[in-house]
């Protein structure tokens, strides 16, 4: 582990105008690392770096093809440095290493999907009589702003970075404040694979400074950002500005709703994925389950019995895959779940599980289940992103999608029957960008990603995610005679 990380812009490793910030591992509660902190002026110069690579033509003007194959390349060379990648990534986030290798290994897969896309980017012709030939291309934006979230630094950049590389654009990204060290990989890939200078720029920075002066810059095109409610407002207001189009992925209060006739075995496995891996820090993770009163004890039974298997310590001492969680992102980040438990139980809820600090170093947060959840508690309607899991009763379909809808978010939502029509109704109703059917997280890199309401606009991953960075031209040419 180096003792100092520095910025990556145009090709070269820089300082930062702003001096230095300290990473912590969350594991251990002790300083990692400093990172260089960029101000408003690196900002400047990564922006000018991308948008003169641009302007050459150096990226956009090749073969579709040709730049598929960078694309994939960057993908491989992430898989053949796994073990050091994946290392930093446990250290600075908190995750068990076996979960930051499935990071690794998700980030690779899309710039696999991407740089087999590259060359799928097609026109079309228009008939407008004999006396015309009309067609469409797509043109990418030109600079692309990727601002990234710190619970997963790694698989987050690399689904919007390897979208925009495929489709011609250059990308300025800026690196979460808290873990901004595992994206030095991009850079190395970056250059390992031939991509020119100015395609891929990487800099830490404070929201206030570095996001504020990314998100408003004149020369920026496109912006995604994942992240807060507060933060993408501001995001978009900042953008609006510039008339900018924006994606924005938003986080989200998701439900599951578990009916008498679901397989309640097999939904334990849901519950370890869905709320436990990642310590609850998912934008998409299973924060509600919703289920008929009718197997609602047992239902809890299990659920309490799949926390209380899970052991909590430092993910670098956890290599293989197995019933373990590590820290959360930062202390800050565990105080604010551990509040909202508490005032969760002063609005009635009991703690079915957990709900403790641990008494060990670092910030960790024990794997939680809260039962007596009504659907007017904080608790139920306001984004914990942390390892709480809230539980609500239902007796009628209605009224499950009525309280599964009732939140002003709508990222993702589950359904857990035997019924296919009960499923397939309840999809139709339930407004969310995406809806599991007994098997939450199902679908992949392949299938479109984005919510409804406060959790944002706009589609990541699928096919979709490609026309985020690229704009439709219409070429009408009159013909003579």
């Amino acid at each position: 582990m180096k003792s100092y990380w520095q910025n990556y812009i145009d090709g070269a490793w820089i300082d930062g105008g702003a001096g230095r910030i300290d990473v912590i591992n969350p594991g251990t509660g002790k300083k990692l690392a400093e990172h260089a902190l960029a101000d408003a002026t690196d900002v400047d110069r990564a922006v000018a770096a991308a948008r003169h690579m641009h302007h050459s033509g150096a990226l956009s003007d090749l073969r579709p093809v040709e730049r598929g194959r960078m694309v994939q390349a960057m993908g491989r060379y992430l898989l053949e440095n796994i073990d050091d990648i994946a290392r930093t990534l446990t250290l600075e986030q908190g995750k068990p290493l076996w979960e930051a290798r499935i990071e690794v290994e998700g980030a690779a897969r899309y710039f696999e999907y991407y740089g087999n896309q590259a060359e799928t980017v097609e026109g079309r012709s228009i008939p407008l009589g004999k006396n015309y030939f009309d067609f469409t291309t797509y043109e990418p934006f030109g600079v692309s702003a990727q601002i990234i979230p710190w619970n997963y630094p790694v698989e987050m950049t690399a689904r919007s970075l390897s979208a925009a590389l495929a489709t011609g654009n250059a990308c300025v990204i800026k690196t979460p404040e808290l873990t901004p060290l595992s994206n030095a990989c991009f850079a190395h890939a970056a250059e390992a694979v031939g991509l020119p200078n100015g395609a891929v720029n990487i800099l830490c920075g404070l929201g206030q400074d570095a996001g504020a002066a990314l998100s408003a810059h004149p020369d920026v095109n496109q912006i995604v950002f994942t992240g807060s409610v507060p933060t993408g407002i501001a995001i978009a207001k900042a953008a609006a500005q510039n008339v900018v189009p924006c994606v924005l992925e938003l986080g989200g209060k998701s439900a599951a709703i578990v009916h008498d006739d679901a397989d309640l075995a097999a939904f334990e496995n849901d519950v370890r994925w869905g709320i436990y891996f990642n310590a609850g820090q998912v934008c998409s993770a299973m924060s509600r389950v919703i289920v008929h009163d009718s197997v609602h004890d047992a239902l809890v039974g299990r659920m309490v019995g799949v926390a209380q298997s899970l052991s909590v310590r430092p993910g670098i001492e956890q290599p293989e895959f197995g019933p373990t969680m590590g820290a959360m992102v930062s202390e800050a980040q565990r105080d604010r779940a551990a509040d909202m438990i508490a005032a969760a139980q002063e609005q009635g809820a009991h703690v079915a599980t957990g709900g403790r600090k641990p008494n060990i170093s670092g910030a960790f947060l024990e794997p939680t289940i809260l039962t007596k959840v009504t659907p007017d508690m904080t608790i139920a309607n306001e984004e914990v992103f942390g390892p709480v899991l809230s539980v609500l009763k239902f007796s009628s379909d209605d009224e499950a999608i009525r309280i599964a809808n009732g939140t002003p978010y709508g990222l993702v939502s589950g359904i857990f029957t035997r019924d296919l029509d009960r499923a397939t109704h309840a999809a139709r109703k339930l407004r969310t960008g995406q809806v599991f059917v007994n098997e939450w997280y199902a679908g992949g890199v392949e299938t479109p990603f984005g919510g409804y309401g406060k959790s944002g606009y706009g589609r990541e991953k699928g096919r979709e995610a490609l026309w985020n960075y690229v704009q439709t031209k219409n070429i009408a040419i009159r013909l003579k005679g």
